[in-house]
């Protein structure tokens, strides 16, 4: 009998925690999720938005794409939080760096998914995680990158040279929406790296609520092809229920007042 997926599902896989460990001496947590029965065919190494403004390696679309992705796609997904970063799987050490000391950690989860010879791996950026995959994240190790939400804020032309010259797969996922760039200006933006793709997302906003489906049916469709798309959305199988009550205080209305750090940037109109 078939079973709705619902936010709350976690399909089979093995699930590990696991730490990380930066060259600059500290200690981050995670969890790699893969195949329950086979080797994987590709990687997500996620990077997750500002850890100001609640995020973390459990921002939603995140969660959803461990706990259903290894069973639904074949793929390993290794999410962790950054420095100074806290979820229900722990605090890792340091503190918020705004985008410079977080270069270790990024090369600490990329130095990680090398190390247990995991296959094809991708980036995957959310907001403040797709300036860290910009910045430090143009690894020879690395297929590629997707980009959630890019809002340019901390990354510079540089690094989007960068990119351009390495010619690496790029895509960034733009809502329609979006509270700071949105698709005609991300076409504008992105143009500096010709093999870009962006892709416009009708009607969705920059945290993805009501969409993550859409973004793991994207995530899918470039990292491991062979999967049909749109993914399922019925389970046969057997099927556990997570809880997604922990975050309540980590919504967007709780950091409205908050400022967001880095260099001034105007909201979309």
């Amino acid at each position: 009998m078939s079973t709705p997926i619902r936010a709350s599902s976690i399909l089979p896989g093995h699930r590990e925690d696991i730490e990380l460990h930066t060259a600059d001496g500290l200690t981050l947590v995670g969890e790699l999720a893969r195949p329950a029965d086979r080797p994987p065919a590709g990687t997500l190494v996620c990077l997750h938005p500002l850890p100001t403004h609640g995020g973390m390696m459990d921002s939603h679309v995140f969660r959803k794409a461990a706990w259903r992705l290894p069973a639904l796609a074949d793929l390993a997904v290794l999410r962790f939080n950054t420095r100074g970063t806290s979820s229900v799987r722990g605090t890792s050490e340091g503190t918020f760096d705004a985008a410079v000391g977080e270069r270790f950690d990024v090369a600490a989860a990329i130095e990680y998914a090398e190390f247990q010879e995991l296959p094809n791996i991708w980036l995957v950026g959310w907001s403040f995680g797709t300036d860290l995959a910009l910045k430090y994240g143009c690894d020879p190790a690395l297929a590629g990158a997707i980009l959630l939400s890019p809002p340019l804020r901390f990354s510079q032309p540089a690094d989007l040279a960068v990119w351009a010259e390495s010619g690496r797969p790029l895509t960034a996922l733009v809502p329609e929406f979006d509270d700071y760039l949105r698709p005609e200006e991300a076409r504008q933006r992105f143009a500096a790296v010709p093999q870009a793709e962006v892709v416009g997302v009708p009607g969705a906003k920059h945290l993805w609520v009501g969409d993550a489906e859409t973004v793991l049916d994207e995530i899918v469709r470039r990292v491991n092809p062979a999967v049909p798309v749109p993914l399922p959305t019925t389970w046969d199988g057997p099927m556990e229920t997570g809880d997604v009550s922990a975050y309540a205080d980590r919504t967007v209305a709780a950091f409205a007042d908050t400022p967001v750090p880095g260099p001034q940037q105007r909201r979309a109109g």
